[in-house]
């Protein structure tokens, strides 16, 4: 054994008895969590107090014992004597900080922590202070076994030497079987100057496929939990994407972070008022879903507002009655619907005011009223009457339902803004007895949410990430801008798979829509997981798409495209699937939703059995190219291309997205010409 693979065992025994040290370490922190529960229950404190601490430390521990199972670091900093702040010490870096004890210096540090951004950004160009940068090997799929502990490799930057990335290009490179996993162990420079935004910062990442862009958006999230987590957890951090496929393949990205109790949802769950029992025609969901509607719905409901017709309010106090005439009443509603406050709080700004004028006359004749006197006021059913008539209450269901089945109160709230087509293709069909017996379709629910909006703001969240913003439209957006009023967003799209009919062109359009115009808009265009011949393939065909994205780029090399032309395609079909079922990793087949069903029929009888796309971890997984968004394996195989394009107006978009989801190999069976 020649003395260079002697050095490299006698480090890797140091680093798996270091690894021991810290796998106690952790269980130490388990433990003493567990301990300052009990403890912190028995504080002296107000009973509040006690119960904030108690739900505190219980999430800590909780959240301790339910860490997932894997190797406790990835990487290691070795920074030189010149470094001013850091000369000498050594860092192991992993995905949370592991001590000893809370007061003694951290055996592992947080992939999060400010010393730990060299880890990522460090080079032999710029070191930042780093002498060595090591990073670690581990057995795939370990579960955090020191043994696992494989291999190390060493950039010695100080020397200017940059390693070769073996470690890095197989960890990238690693069969994709089951949920995603983190990645925070590859983080690419550009990568971590976006996960590393302020909290208030808004940022459009247009990422081409294979540029992790997802990635970046759940490491951004686990970011801001780290270093703003007071704020965080006050307002919340929300997760949108497209489908609950997506979520389900996404969802332990974070926990594997060490952050747990993030909600993760869909734009449809967080506005649903209803359940979705009714269906738009194509060309209705479009009206629907118009950035004009906004403007239509508040028309339609600030009709409801009216002083036309208002006599004088008489309000008996005793055998007293005050008045307010009907010119200063009619004052009092045009001045509160001119300060366009939210309709429920006009509609208290009018009642409030009203008795602020009969205070006034009451406190002229007899001096101050107690608070009990103005309560009374408020409660007086003369009072009550007129606020109902010149203000009336009213919900969501009552102003779209009135809208959507009276053509005269459509035609008023669109004027000018709808044509007469589009209004006649808003109207429902059948219009129920009453909106409690309404059938909501999709679309409507963004209407819904609108009024509510109008009527009372909701509850919003200190950030929030929306992958595959370029499929949202302009009243989805508005949906989710009214949830980051207050709060900043991390946006995530790539406008080549844009699939819906009112998909975005530009990413100006949405970023206004959402709420922030002056959001910044970074590319990503190096790809880390699609190889070069499949984005190759994928670039011919964006071409032909009418938005402006540059053409993607990959650093792998090592991929492969194979474009099968027969005339059997169900039998080529099962071919591909057996040749892919001898190599390793996942097997997506992907075909058109009208053709999913001979394709499984086709497979079942070859004896090769199919999951559908939400039984992550399964070997071969079916699935219809309007769900393949998002989701990614290691060979796919794409099913007459020209019938996924035909299926719908922007299929080619969707062929794109078919195209780029193979992350080692890809096969293009067909018997039609290709669209590309």
């Amino acid at each position: 054994m020649t003395s260079t693979e002697l050095a490299l065992q006698d480090s890797l025994r140091s680093e798996r008895s270091f690894h021991d040290a810290c796998r106690a370490a952790l269980a130490g922190m388990a433990a003493g969590a567990d301990e300052q529960v009990v403890t912190g229950e028995d504080v002296s404190a107000s009973g509040a107090d006690a119960e904030v601490l108690g739900y505190r430390l219980r999430s800590q521990a909780k959240a301790l014992r339910e860490l997932p199972e894997g190797p406790l670091f990835f990487g290691r900093l070795d920074f030189g004597p010149a470094d001013p702040e850091h000369a000498g010490q050594r860092y192991h870096i992993g995905r949370l900080r592991i001590t000893e004890d809370p007061a003694a210096p951290p055996l592992v540090v947080d992939w999060r922590a400010p010393v730990s951004r060299a880890f990522y950004q460090a080079s032999a160009l710029d070191p930042q202070g780093v002498a060595v940068r090591r990073r670690f090997g581990w057995s795939p799929g370990s579960r955090g076994d020191s043994a696992d502990l494989t291999g190390l490799e060493d950039e010695h930057l100080g020397r200017g030497e940059t390693g070769s990335g073996e470690i890095v290009a197989r960890e990238i490179e690693r069969p994709r079987v089951g949920p995603m996993r983190d990645i925070a162990a590859t983080i690419q420079p550009e990568q971590d100057d976006l996960v590393r935004g302020g909290l208030t910062e808004s940022v459009c990442v247009q990422g081409a496929p294979g540029t992790g862009k997802t990635a970046v958006g759940l490491h951004r999230a686990a970011y801001l939990l780290y270093t703003h987590p007071q704020r965080i957890q006050r307002a919340g951090l929300l997760i949108l994407g497209p489908n609950r496929t997506f979520l389900s393949y996404i969802s332990e990205v974070l926990p594997s972070l060490g952050e747990t109790g993030v909600r993760q949802s869909t734009l449809r769950d967080e506005i649903a008022l209803h359940p979705v029992t009714g269906t738009d025609a194509e060309r209705a969901a479009v009206v629907k879903h118009d950035a004009r509607m906004a403007e239509v719905l508040r028309r339609a409901l600030y009709a409801r507002v009216s002083a036309e017709g208002v006599e004088s309010l008489a309000v008996a106090d005793g055998s007293y009655r005050w008045r307010v005439p009907a010119d200063e009443l009619v004052e009092i509603v045009e001045g509160v619907r001119a300060e366009q406050p939210p309709y429920a709080v006009g509609r208290e700004r009018v009642r409030t005011r009203v008795v602020r004028c009969l205070q006034a006359q009451a406190e002229r004749r007899a001096g101050p009223r107690p608070n009990a006197w103005v309560r009374k006021i408020e409660r007086a059913r003369t009072l009550s009457a007129y606020v109902d008539a010149v203000w009336p209450k009213t919900r969501p269901e009552e102003v779209v339902a009135e809208l959507l089945t009276d053509r005269a109160v459509l035609a008023r709230a669109a004027e000018g803004l709808l044509d007469p087509d589009e209004q006649e293709a808003l109207r429902w069909a059948r219009p129920p007895r009453s909106y409690t017996s309404a059938r909501w379709s999709a679309a409507d629910l963004v209407l819904l949410d609108e009024v509510a909006g109008l009527i009372e703001h909701p509850e919003g969240y200190g950030h929030i990430v929306v992958d595959e913003a370029q499929d949202l439209s302009p009243m989805e957006c508005r949906a989710i801008a009214r949830r980051a009023a207050f709060g900043s967003l991390t946006v995530l799209g790539d406008l080549a798979q844009g699939t819906t009919p009112w998909a975005a062109r530009a990413w100006d359009v949405t970023l206004r829509h959402l709420g922030e115009p002056d959001a910044a808009v970074v590319p990503l265009t190096t790809g880390f997981r699609v190889p070069a011949a499949v984005l190759g393939l994928a670039n011919r065909l964006l071409a032909r798409l009418d938005v402006a994205v540059p053409p993607a780029r990959s650093l792998r090399t090592e991929g492969e495209l194979r474009i099968r032309r027969a005339d059997d395609v169900l039998g080529a079909t099962v071919a591909a699937v057996r040749e892919a079922l001898t190599r390793e990793g996942s097997v997506g087949v992907v075909t058109a939703d009208a053709d999913l069903a001979r394709v499984r029929d086709a497979l079942a009888a070859a004896g090769i059995g199919t999951a559908g796309p939400d039984e992550l971890g399964a070997r071969v997984t079916l699935v219809p190219a309007t769900v393949v968004k998002g989701l990614e394996y290691d060979h796919v195989v794409a099913v007459e291309p020209a019938a996924v394009a035909e299926a719908e107006e922007r299929g080619l978009h969707r062929l794109y997205v078919v195209l780029t989801r193979a992350v080692s190999r890809l096969d293009v069976v067909h018997a039609r010409p290709l669209p590309f």
